[in-house]
């Protein structure tokens, strides 16, 4: 990390099939290895299989549950006098993005389908249902801020 200035944020061109940004921006999350073409199959593909059981847009309804999955705020780490105190924090933007992204990603790799397109397309489906283990998550990350209320003034 710098110590001169910030890293500037580069600048993610829109998909092809939709022109949206967020959406590139979960295929590059998505993708492993720099296979930039295996990750963009399986996410047209799980908005294809939307698209077919939900009957709606697949764009709207990714959005929705990128949306469901973000969190507010999280808990980190300050260590005062010796002890670790759990302080909960104010997600930015990014950051929430970044998480939500993360966990969406992560759980639907944990499902039980057989391919990644499959458990793509529930776990969105899930996820815009306000249901599923990447919403789980964050309701876990809220409930562990909520707990820890009594240390906010150890804000910094």
């Amino acid at each position: 990390m710098s110590r001169r200035h910030r890293a500037e944020k580069r600048v993610i061109n829109p998909d092809a099939k939709f022109g949206d940004v967020v959406l590139s921006k979960f295929v590059n999350c998505l993708m492993m290895d720099g296979k930039k073409s295996v990750a963009e199959r399986t996410v047209y593909g799980a908005l294809d299989t939307i698209e077919q059981k939900a009957g709606t847009d697949p764009v709207k309804l990714f959005h929705d549950a990128i949306e469901n999955i973000r969190p507010t705020v999280e808990v980190r780490s300050r260590r005062v006098g010796g002890a670790t105190y759990q302080v909960p924090v104010d997600v930015r933007t990014e950051r929430a993005q970044a998480l939500a992204f993360r966990w969406l990603i992560a759980t639907a790799r944990g499902r039980s389908e057989y391919t990644m397109t499959d458990r793509l397309s529930g776990e969105l489906m899930d996820a815009a249902n306000n249901r599923g283990g990447s919403v789980k998550k964050r309701e876990d990350t809220h409930r562990m801020a909520e707990a820890n209320r009594a240390f906010s003034h150890y804000r910094w």
